[in-house]
């Protein structure tokens, strides 16, 4: 559990939501607007929103005891574009490097200018690796996703960023389709700067360990993964859009949703029989086939983070 402080100068600040006397959470809500400081509900102890200890009360006569000892632990937390990501790495590596391979790829979306007009939340019975596995392959898609196939072919995938962190590429959107919805129709117009080439195209990244980024003609995409057990993955769905379109009579975003929906559903089913299946003693993998070379790019970064320690991740 984290305190996230947006001060006036927009800056980020990321502290435990621990308290240093006995451990208790300091804020209980999930947002809000706070004072100059936040108080313990325990035994008091205040904070600044700098996470400075600034009263402790009836400590005064504690030997060797120094205020300045007792600010709330940080956490790296920093922005890239719409999103705010918080590192739990002793020396993280900062976010500008993480998505460098993204920033060109994506200039055209103003990701930063998006907003999130709906939400779907799913809790998913499969490890959160077998989910970035599936998102990275489209082999299982002619039999899983009949109708996501018939919008992007699985034949059009183009793999641009194919090993690291980032891993992903394009999809070319078949001919008469103007983007992934129910009905193959745009929610809205493009998003603002948007080429004729990126007009006829969707694209999907992974950015290990949590996220999913699919931007699309009229809206982005993004699947947060939260790692919640063994067998337990939570995925939050967000439909970004500009606010232009939002604003448009008559907006709709349903059918992008409804047709995610499924998809989404179609995909936790077959990660939740895999669950089920790799739990076997019987299980052995197989040979990946030429069309899962970003599953195994997955596992080759898994690997490298094991192996150094995941000190900087």
């Amino acid at each position: 559990s984290f305190l996230l402080f947006r001060h006036h100068d927009s800056r980020v600040r990321g502290f435990y939501n621990v308290c240093r006397h006995r451990g208790s959470r300091l804020c209980q809500s999930g947002a809000g607007t706070l004072p100059r400081a936040i108080c313990c509900p325990y035994h008091g102890w205040t904070y600044d929103l700098e996470g400075r200890l600034i009263e402790a009360p009836h400590m005064e006569g504690v030997a060797g005891f120094d205020p300045a000892d007792y600010g709330l632990k940080p956490v790296a937390a920093e922005t890239w574009e719409a999103f705010l990501f918080v590192n739990l790495a002793s020396d993280p590596v900062p976010l500008h490097e993480t998505f460098a391979p993204l920033a060109d790829r994506l200039r055209d979306w103003r990701l930063g200018e998006l907003i999130s007009v709906r939400q779907v939340v799913y809790d998913v019975r499969a490890n959160w690796k077998l989910i970035f596995q599936n998102y990275n392959e489209c082999y299982h898609c002619p039999r899983v996703h009949p109708r996501l196939n018939a919008l992007t072919p699985f034949t059009s995938a183009r793999n641009s960023l194919m090993s690291g962190p980032i891993l992903g590429g394009p999809m070319m959107l078949a001919e008469g389709i103007e983007t992934m919805s129910t009905g193959g129709r745009m929610c809205g117009p493009p998003l603002p700067g948007l080429g004729d080439a990126d007009r006829r195209s969707v694209y999907y990244y992974s950015v290990f360990p949590t996220m999913f980024l699919s931007p699309h003609p009229d809206y982005v995409l993004v699947h947060r993964i939260e790692r919640r057990g063994v067998s337990d993955t939570r995925v939050v769905c967000d439909f970004l859009f500009h606010p232009s379109a939002a604003e448009q009579p008559g907006f709709d975003p349903e059918p992008a949703v409804a047709f995610w929906d499924e998809v989404n559903r179609q995909d936790w089913r077959v990660c939740e029989l895999s669950q089920q299946g790799v739990a076997s003693r019987s299980y052995e993998p197989a040979p990946y086939s030429n069309l899962e070379s970003m599953v195994a790019a997955f596992d080759q970064c898994y690997l490298e983070r094991l192996a150094t320690g995941n000190n900087r991740g």
